[in-house]
Protein backbone atom coordinates (compact mmCIF):
# COMPACT_ATOMS: atom_id res chain seq x y z
CA UNK A 1 0.00 0.00 0.00
CA UNK A 2 2.64 2.18 0.67
CA UNK A 3 4.23 1.86 -2.67
CA UNK A 4 0.95 2.60 -4.17
CA UNK A 5 1.10 5.61 -2.43
CA UNK A 6 4.21 6.93 -3.74
CA UNK A 7 3.45 6.17 -7.22
CA UNK A 8 0.31 8.11 -7.03
CA UNK A 9 2.09 10.79 -5.42
CA UNK A 10 4.69 11.00 -8.16
CA UNK A 11 3.55 14.32 -10.33
CA UNK A 12 6.65 14.00 -12.25
CA UNK A 13 6.30 10.36 -13.17
CA UNK A 14 2.49 10.25 -13.36
CA UNK A 15 2.24 13.52 -16.13
CA UNK A 16 5.24 11.88 -18.00
CA UNK A 17 2.78 8.67 -18.32
CA UNK A 18 -0.22 11.13 -19.34
CA UNK A 19 1.56 13.04 -21.80
CA UNK A 20 4.42 10.58 -23.25
CA UNK A 21 1.96 8.16 -23.88
CA UNK A 22 -0.35 10.15 -26.10
CA UNK A 23 2.86 11.79 -27.61
CA UNK A 24 4.27 8.31 -29.04
CA UNK A 25 0.54 7.17 -30.18
CA UNK A 26 0.03 9.98 -32.21
CA UNK A 27 3.88 10.65 -33.40
CA UNK A 28 3.16 6.98 -34.66
CA UNK A 29 0.57 7.29 -36.24
CA UNK A 30 2.22 10.42 -37.87
CA UNK A 31 5.45 8.39 -38.88
CA UNK A 32 3.85 4.97 -39.68
CA UNK A 33 2.40 6.32 -42.47
CA UNK A 34 1.87 4.85 -46.39
CA UNK A 35 1.65 8.54 -47.82
CA UNK A 36 -1.87 8.90 -47.08
CA UNK A 37 -3.77 10.62 -43.93
CA UNK A 38 -5.08 7.26 -42.91
CA UNK A 39 -3.69 6.98 -39.81
CA UNK A 40 -5.22 10.19 -38.19
CA UNK A 41 -8.06 10.87 -40.65
CA UNK A 42 -9.97 12.43 -37.74
CA UNK A 43 -7.98 15.58 -37.51
CA UNK A 44 -8.18 15.94 -41.56
CA UNK A 45 -12.04 16.14 -41.06
CA UNK A 46 -11.74 18.02 -38.18
CA UNK A 47 -9.05 20.33 -40.05
CA UNK A 48 -11.67 21.16 -42.87
CA UNK A 49 -14.32 21.93 -40.62
CA UNK A 50 -12.92 25.12 -40.59
CA UNK A 51 -11.67 25.30 -44.08
CA UNK A 52 -15.08 24.23 -45.15
CA UNK A 53 -16.60 26.94 -42.80
CA UNK A 54 -14.12 29.64 -44.15
CA UNK A 55 -15.10 28.82 -48.32
CA UNK A 56 -18.65 28.38 -47.15
CA UNK A 57 -18.48 24.78 -48.13
CA UNK A 58 -21.04 22.44 -46.13
CA UNK A 59 -19.45 20.83 -43.18
CA UNK A 60 -21.67 18.02 -43.33
CA UNK A 61 -22.42 14.91 -45.89
CA UNK A 62 -20.85 13.36 -48.50
CA UNK A 63 -20.82 16.90 -50.33
CA UNK A 64 -18.58 18.23 -47.81
CA UNK A 65 -15.16 19.21 -50.46
CA UNK A 66 -12.79 17.98 -48.37
CA UNK A 67 -13.99 14.99 -47.19
CA UNK A 68 -12.47 12.13 -45.79
CA UNK A 69 -15.23 10.50 -43.55
CA UNK A 70 -18.73 12.30 -42.29
CA UNK A 71 -18.18 15.59 -39.57
CA UNK A 72 -20.88 15.18 -37.60
CA UNK A 73 -19.28 18.57 -35.22
CA UNK A 74 -21.52 22.06 -35.10
CA UNK A 75 -19.84 24.97 -36.72
CA UNK A 76 -18.25 26.46 -33.43
CA UNK A 77 -16.07 23.43 -33.60
CA UNK A 78 -13.92 25.63 -36.93
CA UNK A 79 -12.94 28.29 -34.39
CA UNK A 80 -11.72 25.61 -31.52
CA UNK A 81 -9.70 24.02 -34.36
CA UNK A 82 -8.95 27.03 -36.37
CA UNK A 83 -4.89 27.84 -34.78
CA UNK A 84 -4.39 23.76 -35.59
CA UNK A 85 -6.03 24.18 -39.10
CA UNK A 86 -3.31 27.13 -40.39
CA UNK A 87 -0.34 24.54 -39.33
CA UNK A 88 1.48 21.71 -41.77
CA UNK A 89 -0.91 18.50 -40.83
CA UNK A 90 1.97 16.57 -39.10
CA UNK A 91 3.04 19.79 -36.78
CA UNK A 92 -0.78 20.45 -35.94
CA UNK A 93 -2.03 16.98 -35.17
CA UNK A 94 0.62 16.42 -32.75
CA UNK A 95 -0.35 19.85 -31.47
CA UNK A 96 -3.83 19.12 -31.43
CA UNK A 97 -3.41 15.91 -29.06
CA UNK A 98 -1.26 17.61 -27.08
CA UNK A 99 -4.19 20.13 -26.25
CA UNK A 100 -6.27 17.98 -25.41
CA UNK A 101 -3.91 16.37 -23.39
CA UNK A 102 -3.26 19.75 -21.30
CA UNK A 103 -7.28 20.71 -21.06
CA UNK A 104 -7.68 17.80 -19.52
CA UNK A 105 -5.20 17.59 -17.07
CA UNK A 106 -5.92 20.99 -16.42
CA UNK A 107 -9.68 20.22 -15.47
CA UNK A 108 -8.71 16.80 -13.49
CA UNK A 109 -6.36 18.77 -11.42
CA UNK A 110 -8.99 21.91 -10.71
CA UNK A 111 -11.77 18.99 -8.92
CA UNK A 112 -12.32 19.69 -5.35
CA UNK A 113 -9.87 16.76 -4.62
CA UNK A 114 -6.26 16.42 -3.15
CA UNK A 115 -3.76 16.68 -5.77
CA UNK A 116 -2.67 13.12 -4.79
CA UNK A 117 -6.66 11.77 -5.75
CA UNK A 118 -6.65 13.87 -8.93
CA UNK A 119 -3.28 12.49 -9.93
CA UNK A 120 -4.56 8.96 -9.21
CA UNK A 121 -7.22 9.93 -11.90
CA UNK A 122 -4.59 10.71 -14.02
CA UNK A 123 -2.93 7.85 -13.88
CA UNK A 124 -6.13 5.43 -14.09
CA UNK A 125 -6.95 6.94 -17.28
CA UNK A 126 -3.75 6.71 -18.74
CA UNK A 127 -4.32 4.22 -21.16
CA UNK A 128 -7.64 5.48 -22.27
CA UNK A 129 -6.01 8.92 -22.93
CA UNK A 130 -3.75 6.87 -25.13
CA UNK A 131 -6.46 5.22 -26.95
CA UNK A 132 -8.28 8.43 -27.45
CA UNK A 133 -4.68 10.08 -28.70
CA UNK A 134 -4.11 7.64 -31.28
CA UNK A 135 -7.43 8.01 -32.44
CA UNK A 136 -7.07 11.88 -32.45
CA UNK A 137 -10.54 11.65 -30.89
CA UNK A 138 -12.01 15.15 -29.44
CA UNK A 139 -13.23 13.75 -26.25
CA UNK A 140 -11.23 14.76 -24.12
CA UNK A 141 -11.86 18.40 -24.66
CA UNK A 142 -15.38 17.59 -24.19
CA UNK A 143 -14.50 15.58 -20.90
CA UNK A 144 -12.60 18.67 -19.60
CA UNK A 145 -16.10 20.91 -20.43
CA UNK A 146 -18.08 18.92 -18.87
CA UNK A 147 -15.46 19.30 -15.95
CA UNK A 148 -15.53 22.59 -16.10
CA UNK A 149 -19.21 22.84 -15.80
CA UNK A 150 -19.14 21.51 -12.43
CA UNK A 151 -16.02 23.12 -10.86
CA UNK A 152 -16.98 26.63 -12.08
CA UNK A 153 -20.69 26.19 -10.61
CA UNK A 154 -18.88 24.78 -7.62
CA UNK A 155 -16.87 28.00 -7.86
CA UNK A 156 -19.98 30.34 -8.13
CA UNK A 157 -18.44 30.89 -11.46
CA UNK A 158 -22.06 30.55 -12.98
CA UNK A 159 -20.92 32.97 -16.04
CA UNK A 160 -18.14 30.65 -17.13
CA UNK A 161 -19.69 27.36 -16.44
CA UNK A 162 -22.58 28.72 -18.74
CA UNK A 163 -19.77 28.85 -21.56
CA UNK A 164 -18.18 25.34 -20.87
CA UNK A 165 -22.15 24.26 -20.88
CA UNK A 166 -22.61 25.66 -24.51
CA UNK A 167 -19.48 25.48 -25.55
CA UNK A 168 -19.83 21.56 -25.22
CA UNK A 169 -22.95 21.35 -26.50
CA UNK A 170 -22.48 23.54 -29.42
CA UNK A 171 -19.60 20.98 -30.48
CA UNK A 172 -20.83 17.59 -29.99
CA UNK A 173 -24.27 17.70 -27.96
CA UNK A 174 -22.63 16.24 -25.37
CA UNK A 175 -21.90 19.13 -23.27
CA UNK A 176 -25.58 19.78 -22.63
CA UNK A 177 -25.21 16.84 -19.57
CA UNK A 178 -23.41 19.92 -17.82
CA UNK A 179 -27.03 21.18 -17.13
CA UNK A 180 -27.33 18.26 -14.60
CA UNK A 181 -25.08 20.54 -12.06
CA UNK A 182 -27.70 23.12 -12.55
CA UNK A 183 -28.64 22.41 -9.14
CA UNK A 184 -25.74 22.54 -7.13
CA UNK A 185 -25.91 26.75 -8.42
CA UNK A 186 -26.17 29.02 -5.81
CA UNK A 187 -27.36 31.41 -8.41
CA UNK A 188 -29.80 29.68 -10.71
CA UNK A 189 -31.06 33.02 -12.59
CA UNK A 190 -27.35 34.11 -13.29
CA UNK A 191 -26.70 30.44 -14.77
CA UNK A 192 -29.55 30.97 -17.44
CA UNK A 193 -28.84 34.04 -18.44
CA UNK A 194 -25.48 33.37 -19.05
CA UNK A 195 -26.32 30.50 -20.42
CA UNK A 196 -28.24 32.66 -22.97
CA UNK A 197 -25.53 35.10 -23.27
CA UNK A 198 -23.19 32.46 -24.35
CA UNK A 199 -25.61 30.84 -26.75
CA UNK A 200 -25.54 34.20 -28.50
CA UNK A 201 -22.25 34.84 -28.79
CA UNK A 202 -21.18 31.67 -30.15
CA UNK A 203 -24.18 31.74 -32.72
CA UNK A 204 -22.55 34.41 -34.04
CA UNK A 205 -19.12 34.16 -33.40
CA UNK A 206 -18.60 32.01 -36.74
CA UNK A 207 -20.38 34.01 -39.06
CA UNK A 208 -17.45 36.68 -39.27
CA UNK A 209 -15.26 34.36 -41.12
CA UNK A 210 -18.40 33.00 -43.09
CA UNK A 211 -21.79 34.66 -43.26
CA UNK A 212 -25.01 34.74 -41.33
CA UNK A 213 -27.01 32.36 -43.95
CA UNK A 214 -24.29 29.94 -44.51
CA UNK A 215 -24.12 30.00 -40.52
CA UNK A 216 -28.22 29.41 -40.28
CA UNK A 217 -28.60 26.69 -43.20
CA UNK A 218 -25.77 25.33 -41.08
CA UNK A 219 -27.48 24.22 -38.35
CA UNK A 220 -30.37 23.68 -40.22
CA UNK A 221 -28.39 20.62 -41.67
CA UNK A 222 -26.86 19.70 -38.15
CA UNK A 223 -30.27 18.13 -36.85
CA UNK A 224 -30.92 15.69 -40.20
CA UNK A 225 -27.14 14.49 -39.93
CA UNK A 226 -27.13 13.63 -36.83
CA UNK A 227 -30.52 11.79 -37.48
CA UNK A 228 -28.68 9.91 -40.31
CA UNK A 229 -25.49 9.28 -37.70
CA UNK A 230 -27.56 7.71 -35.26
CA UNK A 231 -29.18 5.01 -38.02
CA UNK A 232 -25.86 4.56 -38.91
CA UNK A 233 -25.01 3.84 -35.77
CA UNK A 234 -27.46 0.74 -34.99
CA UNK A 235 -25.67 -1.51 -37.60
CA UNK A 236 -22.14 -0.54 -36.99
CA UNK A 237 -19.77 -3.04 -36.06
CA UNK A 238 -16.79 -0.64 -34.28
CA UNK A 239 -19.83 1.81 -32.66
CA UNK A 240 -22.93 1.27 -30.73
CA UNK A 241 -20.80 0.50 -27.89
CA UNK A 242 -23.83 1.38 -25.22
CA UNK A 243 -26.02 -0.13 -23.05
CA UNK A 244 -28.78 -0.30 -26.17
CA UNK A 245 -25.80 -1.97 -28.74
CA UNK A 246 -24.99 -3.80 -25.63
CA UNK A 247 -28.69 -5.66 -25.51
CA UNK A 248 -29.56 -5.66 -29.32
CA UNK A 249 -25.86 -7.58 -30.12
CA UNK A 250 -26.37 -10.26 -26.84
CA UNK A 251 -29.93 -10.78 -27.74
CA UNK A 252 -30.09 -9.86 -31.46
CA UNK A 253 -32.88 -7.36 -30.87
CA UNK A 254 -32.48 -5.51 -33.94
CA UNK A 255 -35.09 -2.88 -33.66
CA UNK A 256 -34.64 -2.12 -29.71
CA UNK A 257 -36.03 1.30 -29.29
CA UNK A 258 -33.33 3.62 -27.69
CA UNK A 259 -36.07 5.16 -25.27
CA UNK A 260 -36.93 1.95 -23.83
CA UNK A 261 -33.62 1.86 -22.27
CA UNK A 262 -32.70 5.17 -22.14
CA UNK A 263 -36.02 6.85 -20.14
CA UNK A 264 -35.61 4.47 -17.17
CA UNK A 265 -31.77 5.23 -16.88
CA UNK A 266 -32.93 9.21 -17.01
CA UNK A 267 -35.45 8.45 -14.37
CA UNK A 268 -32.52 6.54 -11.71
CA UNK A 269 -30.63 9.14 -12.69
CA UNK A 270 -32.56 12.07 -11.15
CA UNK A 271 -33.85 9.87 -8.84
CA UNK A 272 -30.40 9.79 -7.44
CA UNK A 273 -30.57 13.62 -6.85
CA UNK A 274 -33.62 13.54 -4.39
CA UNK A 275 -31.16 13.86 -1.68
CA UNK A 276 -31.26 17.56 -1.48
CA UNK A 277 -29.79 17.94 2.01
CA UNK A 278 -26.34 16.45 0.95
CA UNK A 279 -26.93 18.76 -2.01
CA UNK A 280 -23.64 20.96 -0.93
CA UNK A 281 -21.48 17.39 -0.04
CA UNK A 282 -18.41 17.51 -1.77
CA UNK A 283 -19.03 13.77 -1.51
CA UNK A 284 -22.27 13.63 -3.03
CA UNK A 285 -21.23 16.12 -5.87
CA UNK A 286 -18.65 14.24 -7.06
CA UNK A 287 -20.91 11.18 -7.74
CA UNK A 288 -22.90 13.44 -9.43
CA UNK A 289 -19.72 14.15 -11.52
CA UNK A 290 -19.16 10.97 -12.14
CA UNK A 291 -22.42 9.50 -12.74
CA UNK A 292 -22.92 12.23 -15.63
CA UNK A 293 -19.45 11.58 -16.95
CA UNK A 294 -20.40 7.31 -17.20
CA UNK A 295 -24.07 8.20 -18.44
CA UNK A 296 -22.97 9.99 -21.08
CA UNK A 297 -21.11 7.35 -22.80
CA UNK A 298 -22.98 4.36 -21.80
CA UNK A 299 -26.29 5.84 -23.16
CA UNK A 300 -25.03 7.18 -26.41
CA UNK A 301 -25.80 5.32 -29.43
CA UNK A 302 -22.34 7.09 -30.97
CA UNK A 303 -20.17 5.76 -28.46
CA UNK A 304 -17.31 4.17 -29.54
CA UNK A 305 -14.50 2.33 -27.89
CA UNK A 306 -12.32 5.82 -28.34
CA UNK A 307 -15.34 7.63 -26.61
CA UNK A 308 -14.40 5.97 -23.13
CA UNK A 309 -12.24 8.16 -21.88
CA UNK A 310 -14.91 10.49 -20.95
CA UNK A 311 -16.48 7.16 -19.05
CA UNK A 312 -13.57 6.32 -17.36
CA UNK A 313 -12.64 9.73 -16.34
CA UNK A 314 -16.22 9.33 -14.29
CA UNK A 315 -15.49 5.89 -13.13
CA UNK A 316 -11.86 7.43 -11.38
CA UNK A 317 -13.68 9.80 -10.20
CA UNK A 318 -15.72 7.02 -8.36
CA UNK A 319 -12.75 5.17 -7.23
CA UNK A 320 -10.84 8.07 -5.47
CA UNK A 321 -14.72 9.14 -3.79
CA UNK A 322 -14.86 6.21 -1.97
CA UNK A 323 -14.20 6.11 1.76
CA UNK A 324 -10.64 4.20 2.73
CA UNK A 325 -10.38 1.71 2.98
CA UNK A 326 -12.01 0.95 -0.01
CA UNK A 327 -14.08 -2.02 0.06
CA UNK A 328 -12.99 -5.48 -1.83
CA UNK A 329 -16.31 -5.48 -4.14
CA UNK A 330 -15.25 -1.94 -5.27
CA UNK A 331 -11.78 -3.09 -6.23
CA UNK A 332 -13.52 -6.23 -8.27
CA UNK A 333 -15.51 -3.90 -10.01
CA UNK A 334 -13.01 -1.50 -10.70
CA UNK A 335 -10.48 -3.97 -11.84
CA UNK A 336 -12.73 -5.32 -13.77
CA UNK A 337 -13.35 -1.97 -15.45
CA UNK A 338 -9.93 -1.66 -16.32
CA UNK A 339 -9.19 -4.99 -18.04
CA UNK A 340 -12.46 -4.68 -20.35
CA UNK A 341 -13.33 -0.90 -20.57
CA UNK A 342 -9.98 0.37 -20.58
CA UNK A 343 -7.73 -2.57 -21.59
CA UNK A 344 -9.94 -4.76 -24.12
CA UNK A 345 -8.21 -3.36 -27.35
CA UNK A 346 -4.43 -4.08 -25.57
CA UNK A 347 -2.49 -7.47 -25.38
CA UNK A 348 -3.52 -7.50 -22.04
CA UNK A 349 -6.79 -9.30 -23.32
CA UNK A 350 -6.41 -12.46 -25.69
CA UNK A 351 -6.93 -11.57 -28.91
CA UNK A 352 -9.66 -14.34 -29.41
CA UNK A 353 -11.56 -13.19 -26.19
CA UNK A 354 -11.55 -9.21 -27.66
CA UNK A 355 -12.29 -10.16 -31.01
CA UNK A 356 -15.02 -12.90 -30.36
CA UNK A 357 -16.84 -11.57 -27.25
CA UNK A 358 -15.42 -8.13 -26.27
CA UNK A 359 -16.11 -6.17 -29.32
CA UNK A 360 -19.22 -8.32 -31.12
CA UNK A 361 -21.02 -7.98 -27.66
CA UNK A 362 -20.36 -4.15 -26.90
CA UNK A 363 -19.44 -5.75 -23.73
CA UNK A 364 -16.83 -2.43 -23.04
CA UNK A 365 -20.01 -0.99 -21.62
CA UNK A 366 -21.01 -3.70 -19.18
CA UNK A 367 -18.08 -2.57 -16.38
CA UNK A 368 -19.37 1.13 -16.53
CA UNK A 369 -22.88 0.03 -16.52
CA UNK A 370 -22.29 -1.62 -13.23
CA UNK A 371 -20.25 1.05 -11.50
CA UNK A 372 -22.95 3.45 -12.91
CA UNK A 373 -25.38 1.36 -11.05
CA UNK A 374 -23.38 1.12 -8.01
CA UNK A 375 -22.89 5.38 -8.10
CA UNK A 376 -26.94 5.31 -8.16
CA UNK A 377 -26.98 2.81 -5.02
CA UNK A 378 -24.61 5.39 -3.24
CA UNK A 379 -25.86 8.59 -3.91
CA UNK A 380 -29.56 6.87 -2.58
CA UNK A 381 -27.87 5.15 0.59
CA UNK A 382 -24.52 6.20 1.46
CA UNK A 383 -24.57 8.48 4.65
CA UNK A 384 -22.58 11.53 3.85
CA UNK A 385 -23.47 12.74 7.12
CA UNK A 386 -20.43 11.02 8.66
CA UNK A 387 -18.34 12.50 6.15
CA UNK A 388 -18.66 16.11 6.02
CA UNK A 389 -16.42 16.90 8.31
CA UNK A 390 -13.99 14.87 5.97
CA UNK A 391 -12.20 17.81 3.52
CA UNK A 392 -11.38 15.95 0.41
CA UNK A 393 -9.20 18.76 -0.89
CA UNK A 394 -5.97 20.08 -0.62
Amino acid sequence: MSKLKAIISNKPFILTLWFGLSLFAVVKGVLVNDGTTHNYSNYIIYKHVYVNLVHQHTIFGTGAEFNLDLNHYGPVFALIIAPFAWLPDKIGVILWVLFNCWVLYKAVMMLPLKQSACLAILLINANSMMGSSGNVQVNPFITALIIFSFVFIRRKQDFWAALAIILGTAIKLYGIVGLAFFFYSDNKVRLILSMLFWSAILFVLPMFISSPAYIIQTYHDWYPDLQLKNAANLVSTRGYVCVMGMISKIFHYRNLPNMAVLLPALLLFFVSLIRVKYWRTIQYQLLTLASVLIFTVIYSTGSEPPTYIIAFIGVGIWLVNQNSPIGVFNWVLFIFALLISSFSNSDVIPRYVRVNYILPYALIALPCLLIWLKIIYEMLTRKFEDEREVSLES
